[in-house]
């Protein structure tokens, strides 16, 4: 207990100062909020009754049920980026050495990064349901506990995409290079099953979608939110999920406690 108050206190106000950073700053989370957002109306406005067709729906609002759950995990994988970026300007000006040199918990300053990301990927992901309420998703059979499970589905998502973004930020020599290494938690959603079923893919191409984990991680959302089978694939989501974040965890403790670069 006397080493578990100091670690929370230091973790509290590495928390406090991540999300001043982040409202003061707000570009940088706009910039990225507008990827999923901007896809969400693109396919749905342009594209929706042509690729509701094409899932064997009958016109856009079926298209629309599809595509929520996809766009927002792509969301998450958007909105985890500003981590990497964090981390890298934090690392690039000196404060994470600075902070080495103090007398406060190491993994606070680790944990402040990862909690505000996964803050900010909520309240991210809310934003963009609300947008997908207003051009009318509507998810009418899922059960409290389903809408629970979703919840604890998208925060355990994000939890595992920020370990691997403050690992990517770890590495990287400066803020631009961290996010340029953070584009495929963009680019994996376009080749799942986001837009289109994996069935309906080119067969070479099916295993490059379905062997990554946004696909489970979508197929389950999907099925939670629309009543649709989950089969494996929760399984599987909540495997890559702890997989990931057990991984990013290793990454970058283990970059952290190196010391500088």
């Amino acid at each position: 207990m006397s080493t578990l108050a100091p670690a929370l206190r230091d973790s509290a106000t590495m928390l406090r100062r991540n999300l001043l950073h982040a409202r003061r700053y707000p570009s940088l989370t706009l910039n990225l909020l507008m990827t999923p957002v901007m896809l969400l109306l693109l396919f749905v406005y342009i594209f929706g009754n042509t690729m509701s067709a094409g899932i064997g729906g009958g016109d856009r609002s079926d298209y629309i049920a599809y595509l929520v759950p996809g766009i927002l995990l792509m969301t998450i994988g958007s909105t985890v980026i500003g981590a990497a970026v964090s981390v890298a300007t934090d690392m690039s000006e000196g404060i994470i050495a600075r902070f080495r040199t103090m007398a406060i918990h190491r993994g606070s300053v680790l944990v402040g990064h990862v909690v505000g990301s996964v803050l900010q990927s909520v309240a991210s992901v809310v934003l963009v349901g609300a947008v997908a309420v207003a051009i009318g998703f509507r998810s009418t059979d899922a059960t409290a506990l389903e809408w629970l499970a979703a919840f604890g589905l998208l925060v355990l998502f994000a939890l595992a995409l920020t370990w691997i973004a403050v690992g990517m930020g770890m590495a990287s020599p400066n803020a631009e290079a961290a996010s340029n290494s953070a584009m495929p938690l963009i680019l994996l959603p376009l080749i799942s099953s986001a837009f289109t079923p994996i069935d309906a893919m080119p067969g070479w191409f099916q295993p490059i979608a379905e062997y990554q984990p946004f696909t489970p991680a979508i197929e389950t959302l999907r099925g939670l939110l629309l009543g649709t089978g989950i089969g494996h694939n929760g399984w599987l989501a909540v495997a890559w999920c702890l997989a990931l974040t057990a991984l990013g965890y290793r990454w970058s403790t283990g970059a952290f406690n190196r010391g500088p670069k």
